[in-house]
C-alpha cells in the first residue's frame, strides 16, 4: 500500500540545459512542512497549485477544493489519534 498526499506548491525551479523538465522541481507545502519534490509529471503544475505527492514525486495536479477536503479529513483522523 502507499500514500500520497496534498501539498501546496510554493516555488518551482527549472535548469536551462533540461529542455524537457525532467530535472523540474519545486518546494511543496505540508501543512508548514516545506520538501521539494520532482515537478517532472506535473508539467502543468504552477505556483500555487495543490499537487498529490509520492517518495518525493509530484504525482498529479488537485484542484484546491478537492486538496482542502482532503486536508480537513487529514487533519480530524489525527486528532483521533
Amino acid at each position: 500500500m502507499c500514500l500520497a498526499v496534498p501539498g501546496q506548491l510554493l516555488s518551482i525551479h527549472t535548469q536551462p540545459d533540461d529542455p524537457d523538465g525532467l530535472f523540474r522541481s519545486g518546494r511543496v507545502s505540508f501543512g508548514g512542512a516545506i520538501r521539494a519534490v520532482s515537478l517532472a509529471c506535473v508539467p502543468e503544475a504552477r505556483v500555487g497549485d495543490y499537487v498529490i505527492v509520492h517518495a518525493g514525486l509530484a504525482l498529479t495536479v488537485l484542484d484546491a477544493e478537492e486538496a482542502e477536503r482532503t486536508l480537513v479529513i487529514t487533519a480530524a483522523i489525527a486528532a483521533e489519534n
